[in-house]
């Protein structure tokens, strides 16, 4: 069971949802170096990332994204933290998509 489990749903399709989690991995590497690793699949992609004390993976589909992680003993105490920067990151992440969405033209009648 890991200790950390996150999902959001989205309406961004695939391939936004791709770009949101390639931006997440990259910012996972670059703010907590973490090593990351992108695999595109037809239906689901996987982003896995681990560094010292911390593995896990997050799964992208058009309409989620579900990470989970598994701590160790020293991050463990940190859970609460660690999971709230992770939620914020991907919110962030997932708000500026949306923001990025052309806004929908009104028709007169």
């Amino acid at each position: 069971m890991p200790d950390l489990s996150i999902h959001r749903s989205h309406a961004l399709g695939m391939a936004k949802a791709r770009k949101v989690a390639f931006a997440w991995a990259e910012k996972a590497e670059s703010q907590f170096d973490m090593a990351c690793t992108y695999e595109e699949g037809k239906t689901e992609d996987l982003v896995t990332f681990k560094r010292s004390g911390v593995n896990g993976t997050l799964t992208v589909t058009k309409d989620r994204f579900d990470l989970n992680a598994k701590l160790g003993f020293l991050l463990g105490a940190f859970k609460d933290r660690i999971q709230g920067e992770i939620e914020k990151n991907l919110d962030e992440l997932l708000g500026g998509a949306e923001a990025a969405k052309p806004a929908a033209k009104r028709v007169k009648k």
